[in-house]
């Protein structure tokens, strides 16, 4: 496998993670040597560096959940996804845990041994459980199935998750060849609609200039487009496009995805809608179902908006303000 290959990226990010794990392992000792009443403030401080570095695991599982696993799908392999995402869940849910155990004040040296004893060494092991899963048993089966296409697709999509400790190194390109094109829509003419005409190039930028991410599932609950606005709440990347939504949750998720789509086919609903908080920001997602003029279904469409600031508006504006800084005309 060459450098920067997918496969290249992903076993280094794996051999990464497993320093920290080291580290901790020969922190937790360390614990061990303290007296119960001994002064433990320094070896937190450094357990809390050592799980922010393991934190960085989320965005080697987004590559994995997103990209490996979407186009092993393609190839009819579906049980990484299903298996290995939920223990993925198992193992973000073990560090939120330690982070939120990590902020205790006032514990005593011994209290700081029965935390590395126990939500610690799980942290740990689950964590190593899933690296020895993933170098013994993933890849092998994606080298062995995944195609030029696919491990291109992989490699363009990747940046949009990001990197987990380490940088991609320089050498892999897949040929041009097999890059995938971008948005393509059928024929050169202006696209007729009933309140009016638009021409490919406007509609597209329509849909990325639009304050909202949007995400349209096919009646035959096939993801076939997304939106690509300057900032999407949640990333996406081409290798969804074709994929069952099912598959693009996570297991506990799938439940009740399968109870909307229910719901919106056989018309008993037509809209759900759910608001969280995410990374500091109040999050509205809203599901429409959505017929043609006889009703028949046609898909979900899925819309996600980041609230924050509407949540905050008071009173009236009526008078012209622009918020954003003036751009400069050349």
């Amino acid at each position: 496998v060459p450098p920067g290959h997918p496969v290249d990226t992903f076993r280094r990010e794996i051999w990464a993670l497993r320093s920290v794990l080291l580290q901790m392992r020969q922190l937790y000792q360390r614990f061990d040597h303290l007296d119960d009443g001994e002064d433990a403030s320094a070896l937190v401080l450094e357990w809390r560096g050592l799980l922010n570095q393991l934190m960085d695991i989320e965005k080697h599982f987004q590559r994995k959940e997103h990209l490996f696993f979407s186009r092993l799908e393609q190839h009819g392999i579906t049980g990484p996804s299903k298996v290995m995402w939920g223990k993925d869940d198992e193992i973000r849910a073990l560090l939120r845990d330690l982070a939120q155990a990590l902020q205790q004040p006032g514990l005593t040296a011994g209290e700081w041994k029965a935390l590395v004893h126990t939500v610690g060494e799980t942290v740990v092991k689950a964590v190593e459980e899933m690296m020895y899963k993933e170098e013994q048993i993933l890849l092998p089966l994606c080298m062995s199935t995944l195609t030029e296409e696919d491990w291109a697709e992989i490699w363009q999509s990747s940046p949009l998750y990001g990197w987990c400790l380490v940088e991609p190194q320089e050498g892999y390109r897949p040929p041009e060849a097999v890059l995938r094109e971008g948005l393509q829509l059928a024929g050169p003419d202006a696209i007729r609609l009933s309140t009016g005409v638009l021409t490919l190039e406007q509609l597209a930028a329509i849909f990325s200039t639009l304050p909202f991410d949007l995400t349209f599932v096919d009646a035959d609950d096939r993801v076939v487009f997304f939106s690509e606005g300057r900032q999407r709440i949640f990333a996406r990347s081409r290798a969804v496009l074709g994929r069952k939504v099912q598959h693009c949750h996570p297991p506990k998720s799938v439940e009740v995805v399968d109870r909307i789509l229910q719901d919106f086919r056989s018309g008993r609903h037509d809209v759900a809608e759910f608001w969280i908080n995410f990374r500091g920001r109040f999050v509205h997602i809203r599901y429409f179902a959505v017929h043609d003029r006889d009703g028949r279904y046609l898909g979900t469409l899925e819309v996600t908006q980041d609230v924050t600031q509407i949540r905050q508006l008071e009173g009236e504006r009526r008078l012209l303000q622009y918020d954003d800084a003036p751009t400069e005309v050349q």
